[in-house]
């Protein structure tokens, strides 16, 4: 399966930002598994919020329809009752696979004032076509206690909105997410000029496939070598996850 990380800037033109990334999406070769950056589409754009989400609600079905060969993870801004979340929905052939909300929200981005947190327990792993995915959005995977929730997973998810002042952070710590969990990590980061870019894939074996200037990043997974990893030095995973 190819793995491809989307590197792209988010404007202030809702329409103008999904016209690009559907460009993008489609000049992916069918089958390949597909992360775009933390709210790409919209940004936080805690003014124009309810605007936000009635575009999200018109743009799911789009995604969904450009996901029939392809599998697709995206984040949106959207509104459930009277509450905001920034949500991740991961498309395969169609549907609908998996939807989380993001838990641990950034208190220097003002996210806690403006979204609710969501369901801790929806962090978790799910199957891809015999892939174990799970993710962590952004922030969440600063802390450890969250790397328990993806423990085992064949591929971990980063969806980021992360700025360029902690960029060595943010390419550490995917870096020690793959290394740790002896799989892969798909992570991708806004290509705006605050934003630390970065997004690539990292291996089991913490090779690094990143490009700060590119739009499209992609890199082959070979599932053999999450298993070959495991076996080489086994700390547990290939046991607990056969």
């Amino acid at each position: 399966m190819k793995l491809i990380s989307l590197q792209t800037k988010t404007t202030d033109n809702f329409k103008t930002n999904y016209k690009h990334l559907k460009e993008l999406i489609t000049s992916c070769e069918e089958g390949s598994f597909i992360l775009a950056p933390e709210l790409c589409l919209t940004g936080f754009c805690y003014e124009r919020m309810d605007a936000a989400d009635e575009f999200t609600q018109k743009t799911k079905k789009k995604i969904k329809k450009l996901s029939e060969n392809k599998t697709i993870a995206i984040t949106f801004l959207e509104k459930e009752d009277i509450d905001y979340y920034n949500t991740l929905y991961i498309f395969h052939k169609g549907k609908v696979i998996h939807r989380q909300s993001k838990h641990r929200l950034f208190p220097l981005g003002n996210e806690p004032e403006n979204f609710a947190k969501g369901k801790k327990e929806n962090m978790k792993i799910i199957d891809v076509d015999g892939i174990k995915v799970a993710s962590l959005i952004c922030f969440e995977i600063r802390f450890p206690e969250y790397w328990l929730n993806v423990l085992g997973a064949d591929l971990i998810l980063n969806p980021s909105m992360w700025g360029v002042k902690r960029k060595n952070h943010f390419e550490t710590m995917t870096k020690a997410l793959a290394v740790a969990n002896q799989c892969y990590v798909l992570t991708a980061n806004s290509a705006n000029e605050d934003m630390a870019k970065g997004s690539g894939i990292i291996t089991p074996w913490g090779e690094e496939i990143r490009d700060d200037e590119e739009e499209i990043i992609s890199h082959n997974m070979d599932l053999s070598e999450v298993k070959k990893m495991r076996k080489y030095i086994d700390i547990g995973l290939k046991k607990k996850w056969k």
